[in-house]
């Protein structure tokens, strides 16, 4: 029934018929997931670095751990969604294994091992399951509209994103200020995703792959091109949104009942933007947006050492990170559907993400490191310094792949 009112509004000319009737089910997907893990991500950095005291040199490994997790097995799932043609049954097996690891996280009470572990578990859930998500919507997606199909796509995702902060203060508050029912509302939400992944999202259509085509050695040549470290390029002078929260928070001495506000105020910006930047990446280009969406972290980085406080940082903080995240998450996957060949979009895709994960992992190692020695305000110039040397030369490396 769910289909056959997604065929009614495309013949009807309403909005499934710009982006098609699977980008939509897996939006709806990434909707309620990212309801989930945000309401655990809003509040894991201050749960770590306040709650349990850890140190911010700790907190980046644990960082680290959060976004390198997934390098491996977004190899190893974008590999097996190809090879096998599967790409709805491998990327369902990664957001079940997310959903459990919720429940991980009251299990492992206050030892930091065990929350590393319960950590890698649901970041391996992510790794398995994103680029055999994101394949489907390219192999659902004619070419010319991929920045709009990942810029809605991304747009319902970050609706999930503003949601989940907003579900764990109204946890918070009925359960005291507890973090065990949090945990355990977004493993039921988490399930929730799993069961609309089953019912409403169609495999992708064509025949399998000849297995010449869908090998290591094919793989290998992907990574020999310019889009890869590219993408490393960028990863490596990101940190990661706990630590710009983190230091935010402590710059306008926050109080600690709003901090999971943060999240909510840059997942509005994102939601509000992805859409039509992923339109604007259509008409003028994905790499103009894409560079351009990149550069807006120079000014999180100067403004969180800058003389400006109070509200007005906050504001445009949160609105210079949404509009990062709106003009790139998207819009860098579309660049790698528009180059990749579709018998290896998946592991293609994953090659880059496990790229950007690895350097993620690196750089909130070395941001903890610098804030410990240095203080916040050196690392942040410091990270400053280092977007604005690679962003020319991530222009260079894909206008040549481009």
């Amino acid at each position: 029934m769910y289909l056959s009112t997604l065929d009614r509004s495309r013949a009807a000319g309403g909005p499934v018929r710009a982006v098609g009737g699977t980008v939509l089910a897996l939006g709806t997907v990434s909707l309620v997931t990212d309801v989930s893990a945000e309401m655990v991500t809003a509040i894991l950095p201050l749960y770590l670095v306040v709650g349990l005291q850890f140190s911010p040199a700790a907190y980046g490994v644990i960082d680290g751990l959060y976004t390198g997790a997934t390098v491996l097995l977004r190899l190893v799932g974008g590999y097996v969604a190809d090879r096998i043609n599967r790409h709805k049954t491998v990327a369902g097996i990664g957001y079940g294994l997310s959903a459990f690891a919720k429940l991980g996280l009251l299990a492992a009470g206050t030892s930091g091992p065990l929350i590393g572990l319960v950590i890698t578990a649901d970041r391996a859930g992510k790794g398995l399951r994103t680029a055999p998500r994101d394949a489907l919507i390219t192999l659902a997606t004619p070419q010319e509209r991929l920045g709009r199909a990942f810029g809605v796509h991304r747009t319902m995702d970050a609706v999930g994103a503003f949601l989940g902060p907003i579900a764990t203060l109204g946890v918070l508050a009925l359960g005291g200020g507890a973090f065990g029912p949090v945990f355990m509302a977004s493993f039921c939400v988490a399930l929730l995703a799993v069961l609309i992944l089953v019912l409403f999202v169609p495999n992708a259509k064509g025949t399998r792959p000849h297995p010449s085509a869908v090998s290591w050695r094919a793989v290998a040549r992907l990574g020999r091109g310019r889009l890869l470290p590219a993408a490393c390029l960028l990863g490596l002078v990101t940190i990661g949104d706990g630590f710009v929260y983190l230091v935010l928070q402590r710059r306008v001495e926050l109080g600690i009942g709003w901090f999971p506000m943060l999240a909510v105020g840059t997942s509005l910006v994102y939601l509000l933007l992805a859409a039509p930047l992923g339109r604007l990446a259509d008409r003028i280009g994905r790499l103009k947006v894409f560079i351009c969406g990149n550069a807006t972290l120079i000014g999180v980085y100067l403004l969180l050492d800058g003389p400006l406080g109070g509200w007005p940082l906050i504001v445009l903080v949160l609105a210079l990170y949404g509009t990062f995240y709106a003009a790139t998450d998207g819009i860098l996957m579309a660049l790698a559907g528009s180059m990749l060949p579709p018998e290896l979009r998946a592991t293609g895709m994953a090659l880059v993400q496990s790229g950007q994960a690895l350097s993620y992992a690196v750089s909130s190692v070395l941001f903890g490191l610098a804030w410990q020695a240095w203080g916040t305000g050196p690392a942040c110039l410091v990270a400053a310094a280092a977007t604005a040397i690679a962003l020319p030369l991530t222009a260079f490396l894909l206008a040549k792949e481009s």
